[in-house]
């Protein structure tokens, strides 16, 4: 399996700050080059810093301008993450905690009504993925960046975060560890990047996206976190940055059938 993915970001610098990148794949890729050019001035490398989980953020000291970020990486073969025997025990705890988009203690009583009755860490995720695809309408632009699982699950509609954050919050109302993984996922429409679940079932990290928009085999890491407050692909601190445009694009020699059945463990 060979998979090609580039990011393109442009942004308006209007003040001077800080600037934190999360877009390269997570690990090592056959090839990558990213290149950060300010006013037509291609600028030093950024400083690479480690994020955990395998993946990389870049941070940078940013002057004012208009920035373009690209990121090109190759990816040969797909090598699924490696989980120990058991999780390290701050993961797990981590894993099972509220978070800023997961107050999963807000939601106890509708996890308990809903699914408290079946046995089994691998029976919860599925009834839970299944619930949130069920109840949920993908809607692009229907959700706001503050929004978190409890506003998601009284609008009914989202987009792949949003999802992502009601999972989540639900598993870990159920004493199911559960963490948020930004992903390039080939075979997705509209591109762009994507999020998705990983939750522990007792033996490794199985990947969950109650989107069901791309197949998870084909699937990149980026980044790993509590929620998309961790994960976001760019951070601005002081200053004063505006996004003007973005393309993402992920593609797959040979798309997999996705088997929404089917235990997958992030590539």
């Amino acid at each position: 399996m060979r998979r090609d993915v580039t990011a393109r970001l442009h942004l308006t610098v209007t003040d001077p700050a800080l600037l934190v990148l999360q877009i390269a794949v997570a690990g090592a890729a056959t090839s990558e080059r990213l290149t950060l050019t300010l006013d037509d001035v291609v600028l030093d490398p950024p400083t690479e810093l480690d994020a955990g989980y395998g993946g990389r953020s870049h941070a940078l000291e940013c002057p004012q301008g208009d920035l373009v970020i690209e990121y090109v990486a190759q990816v040969d073969g797909r090598r699924e993450t490696p989980a120990p025997p058991l999780p390290d025990e701050i993961d797990r705890i981590s894993a099972l905690r509220p978070s800023r988009y997961c107050p999963s203690d807000r939601l106890l009583s509708t996890a308990s009504r809903e699914f408290g009755h079946l046995e089994g860490a691998d029976a919860r995720i599925d009834a839970v993925r299944t619930w949130v695809h069920d109840r949920l309408l993908y809607i692009g632009g229907s959700s706001k960046p503050t929004d978190d699982a409890v506003d998601t699950l009284l609008l009914g509609e989202g987009v792949c975060r949003d999802y992502a954050h009601l999972v989540i919050t639900l598993l870990r109302a159920l004493d199911v560890p559960a963490r948020l993984a930004a992903v390039y996922a080939p075979g997705l429409f509209p591109m762009d990047f994507h999020a998705v679940v990983e939750a522990w079932n007792g033996s490794r990290w199985r990947l969950v996206d109650a989107t069901g928009l791309a197949p998870r085999e084909s699937m990149l890491r980026i980044c790993t976190g509590r929620d998309a407050a961790d994960t976001a692909f760019l951070t601005s601190h002081h200053g004063g940055v505006e996004l003007t445009s973005m393309q993402v694009m992920a593609v797959v020699d040979e798309l997999p059938r996705e088997d929404p059945e089917a235990q997958v463990v992030l590539g």
